[in-house]
C-alpha cells in the first residue's frame, strides 16, 4: 500500500530541501556575515601579518619591501625584554586581582541570594551600576581621586598626617587592579547571582531540616552548585586581564611610573604606532595564544570538580 503522505521522486524532495536550506541561510547570515568581516578576516589577516618581514634594496637607503619571513617576528618578541616585562605585570596583577574581585563578588552575590535581606532590587541595581559605566570613563573618574593635586581624598588623607602616592612605582599597579575591580565585581557578581536563583528552594529546606545554618548552606551547598558560574567568571576574568589596557593608558597621562610598554596590549600598541606592523601582529598572537591556553587549562583543571 503506498503512503500518499510521503513525497513521490527526488525532485520533489529537493523542491521542499531549497526553501527550508534559504530560510535557514536568511536567519544565519545576520550573524555570519559581521563574524567572518570584522572578526575571523581581522584575525586571519593578523596572523599572515605575523609571518612578515621588512627589507631594504641595496643597502639601509634602498627601497624597503615586504617578505615571508616565517617566525622571525616571533623570534623576536621572545626575546624582547619588554615583552617579558609587561607579561609579568599582568600576572602579577592577575594572581591578586582576580581572586579579590571574584570572592568579592561571590560574597555580594550570597549576600543578595540571602531571604532576610531587604531592598534586594535597589542593591543588585546599585553594584551592577559601575559595570555601565565605559571603562575609559572609569578610569578618568579614578584618575581624579588618584591626582595628588585635585583628588578630596588625597587631600583628606594628607591632612591627618598621612602621605598617599597611589600613582608611585609601587602602587600604581594596585591603582589599575582598584579601577577594574569596581568596574567588573557588579558583572561577576549578577552572573554568580543568576546562578543562585536556578537552585531550588527544597535543598535549603532539607538542609535545615538536618540542622545547617546559613552559613554551613551558603558554603556548603550554594557554593558547589554554582561552581559552573565561579569557572566562567574566573576563565572570562583572565581573559579580560591579559587585555589589560584602558586603566593603565588613562594613569600614564597623569602617572611617569606607567610606560608605553607596560601592559602586553600597550605594548603591542606603541610598536604598531612606529609603523612595525608585522612585530605588533606576532605579539598580538603570542598574546592570543597565551590566553587560549591559560583559559583551556583552567577549565581544564576545574572541569572534574564543576562537571564543566
Amino acid at each position: 500500500m503506498t503512503d500518499l503522505s510521503m513525497p513521490v521522486g527526488g525532485r520533489r524532495r529537493r523542491g521542499v530541501g531549497r526553501p527550508r536550506a534559504a530560510t535557514i541561510l536568511v536567519f544565519v547570515l545576520p550573524f555570519v556575515l559581521p563574524f567572518v568581516l570584522f572578526y575571523l578576516l581581522p584575525v586571519m589577516y593578523a596572523l599572515w601579518q605575523s609571518f612578515l618581514v621588512q627589507r631594504r634594496t641595496g643597502g639601509m637607503y634602498g627601497t624597503l619591501y615586504t617578505t615571508f619571513g616565517g617566525f622571525t617576528q616571533y623570534a623576536q618578541a621572545l626575546q624582547n625584554t619588554e615583552f617579558w616585562g609587561s607579561l609579568g605585570r599582568i600576572a602579577l596583577f592577575g594572581i591578586v586581582q582576580v581572586p579579590v574581585m571574584l570572592f568579592v563578588a561571590l560574597a555580594m552575590a550570597l549576600v543578595l541570594d540571602a531571604p532576610l535581606l531587604r531592598l534586594k532590587s535597589f542593591f543588585r541595581i546599585a553594584a551592577f551600576m559601575p559595570y555601565a559605566v565605559p571603562g575609559v570613563i572609569a578610569a578618568i573618574m579614578w584618575a581624579f581621586l588618584y591626582s595628588p593635586q585635585l583628588s578630596p581624598v588625597v587631600e583628606l588623607l594628607q591632612n591627618i598626617g598621612l602621605q598617599p602616592d597611589f600613582l608611585g612605582p609601587g602602587a600604581v599597579l594596585w591603582s589599575a587592579a582598584n579601577v577594574s575591580t569596581w568596574l567588573w565585581t557588579g558583572y561577576n557578581m549578577l552572573i554568580m547571582f543568576s546562578a543562585l536563583q536556578a537552585i531550588p528552594q527544597d535543598l535549603y529546606e532539607a538542609a535545615r531540616l538536618d540542622g545547617a545554618g546559613d552559613w554551613a548552606i551558603a558554603w556548603r551547598i550554594k557554593v558547589p552548585i554554582i561552581a559552573p558560574s565561579i569557572v566562567l567568571t574566573t576563565v572570562f576574568s583572565i581573559i579580560g586581564t591579559l587585555q589589560l589596557y584602558a586603566e593603565p593608558a588613562v594613569l600614564r597621562q597623569i602617572s611617569s611610573t606607567i610606560s608605553s610598554t607596560f601592559t602586553p596590549n600597550m605594548l603591542a600598541y606603541t610598536v604598531a604606532s612606529g609603523n612595525n606592523y608585522q612585530q605588533a601582529a606576532a605579539i598580538s598572537v603570542l598574546l592570543a595564544v597565551i590566553t587560549f591556553v591559560l583559559s583551556l587549562g583552567f577549565m581544564r583543571l576545574t572541569s572534574r570538580r564543576t562537571g564543566l
